[in-house]
């Protein structure tokens, strides 16, 4: 019989098929898998494209081949743990308060004796070093001043066009016009907080959220309104709209797309209503979308921009999750507050870094920006499935934890008289890094969680912490 391949990666095709079987339990773990020779035969596909189908399961940690056996199941996401419990938020809005936990969890990241699961970002390794050092190198070269003068206020031309265009893949329409660069998604959030809010504001978010947006609150006088969010779904409407009622609040901002830390994701359809819902009270809000392109389906979703008619949502990114952390180069796309935010940036820092800007579109300008995100995202996605293996076989089934599909880290909630920080201090002991629950609440809630960042590529370091790690919780 006369095999016809189709173009586009067969393997993966035939790959995704039998993983979605596993997903949903009609293979299990120990079944045995058909041999290649019979999934050729049955699929029409040659003996090389089966092949590097399994290779392609096996790789992810989802089956395994056993010598003069064949091939099985290895692992399936069907796993013993429950999702963490929704947490309920303190019932009125108070002054933000965020204590020296942070300090003792970030403060020897760089230790090369720390296993650091506490770093909500891609390990360098898997990050283009020698392209990024061709484009900077290209930039040093090219640029008519050497890139040693200032940049636009609003950022490279170059770059803000290229940013325009990966707005088509959330289904946004951005034009270069919309965009201002800035030092980072923090320092977007943070300008668009003060275009919006001042001193002594009710600001929403969810619960739990990045412990660095409610800094920025604290450090503009800020009141937070902490909205529970669930695990898989993201933000809980029906609360806001209550709270909206309840509250006289001024803004909201909140990370629709792999929350950090829950690595939730809110459904498009009910980003639409977020935004429908705010729009009626004229509330702006301020999308942190910092970890969209980190998704592990087969499309990227959308962002709450996406369904703004009235330039009352601030979208906010960064090239730091996905290309290149140390060059600190993010953007906001303020709508109706634009003018507001350049003003900002004008009295705070008056430009950002014109080297990083010009080489980082130059990156994107060749094309390799969509490939290194395709290489990443597989990455990341083997790595979550790897580490949750490790975490069936070493933590115990006390625990519950969050099944993200998409971003850098998973939420896992202990036993209710267990303590995060607690936790935290006895692993950095065995030179493990975790960040405890309690940072990622303004009221220091969530005692008995942590996050577990599965950004390092699988090692042996990185099983042995795992392995150190569980041992710990049960004695909690």
């Amino acid at each position: 019989m006369e095999v016809l391949e189709k173009p586009d990666h067969l393997y993966l095709e035939v790959a995704s098929r039998i993983e979605s079987l596993i997903d949903k339990g009609a293979l299990k773990i120990g079944d045995r898998l058909l041999s290649v020779r019979a999934l050729s035969k049955e699929q029409g596909i040659s003996l090389s494209t089966a092949f590097q189908a399994y290779y392609y399961l096996e790789s992810k940690g989802l089956i395994e081949a056993r010598p003069q056996s064949g091939y099985y199941v290895k692992f399936s996401r069907q796993l013993p743990f429950d999702v963490p419990a929704i947490c309920e938020p303190t019932d009125e809005a108070l002054p933000v308060s965020v204590d020296e936990m942070i300090s003792s969890v970030y403060h020897d990241l760089r230790s090369p004796k720390l296993t650091s699961f506490s770093l909500s970002a891609p390990d360098a390794s898997l990050l283009p070093a020698a392209k990024l050092n061709k484009s900077v190198i290209h930039s040093l070269r090219n640029e008519p001043d050497h890139c040693l003068s200032y940049e636009h206020i609003q950022g490279n031309e170059k770059l803000r066009k290229q940013i325009a265009r990966l707005s088509f893949n959330w289904g946004g329409s951005l034009s270069e016009d919309d965009l201002v660069v800035t030092a980072g998604c923090m320092e977007a959030i943070s300008f668009c907080l003060q275009a919006v809010t001042k001193p002594g504001d009710a600001v929403a978010t969810e619960s739990p959220t990045f412990y660095g947006i409610f800094r920025v609150m604290q450090s503009l006088g800020l009141k937070v309104v902490e909205v529970p969010t669930d695990p898989v779904t993201g933000i809980d409407l029906n609360y806001l709209q209550q709270a909206l009622d309840r509250f006289d609040i001024k803004a909201c901002v909140f990370v629709p797309n792999f929350n950090n830390p829950l690595g939730s994701c809110v459904p498009d359809d009910r980003k639409k209503q977020l935004v429908d819902l705010l729009a009626k009270k004229e509330i702006p809000l301020i999308e942190d979308d910092i970890y969209g392109e980190m998704y592990f389906g087969k499309t990227r979703p959308r962002t709450c921009k996406t369904f703004d008619k009235k330039g009352l949502v601030l979208h906010c990114g960064s090239f730091s999750k996905s290309l290149a952390p140390g060059y600190r180069i993010g953007w906001a796309a303020p709508g109706k507050f634009k003018k507001q935010v350049i003003q900002l940036k004008r009295m705070n820092n008056v430009a950002t870094n014109t080297l990083a800007q010009v080489s980082i579109a130059h990156f994107l300008q060749n094309g390799r920006y969509e490939l290194h995100l395709r290489h990443l995202r597989k990455a990341l996605h083997t790595q979550s499935l790897k580490y949750m293996q490790a975490i069936t076989e070493y933590f115990p089934e006390s625990i519950r934890i969050a099944r993200p599909q998409g971003g850098f880290v998973f939420w896992v909630e202990m036993e209710k008289h267990a303590d995060g920080f607690k936790l935290h201090k006895q692993a950095l002991k065995h030179n493990i890094g975790i960040a405890p629950g309690q940072i990622f609440s303004a009221q220091g809630q969530f005692h008995n969680y942590f996050r577990l960042s599965y950004g390092m590529p699988w090692s042996e370091k990185v099983e042995k912490g795992l392995r150190t790690l569980g041992e710990l919780i049960r004695k909690q």
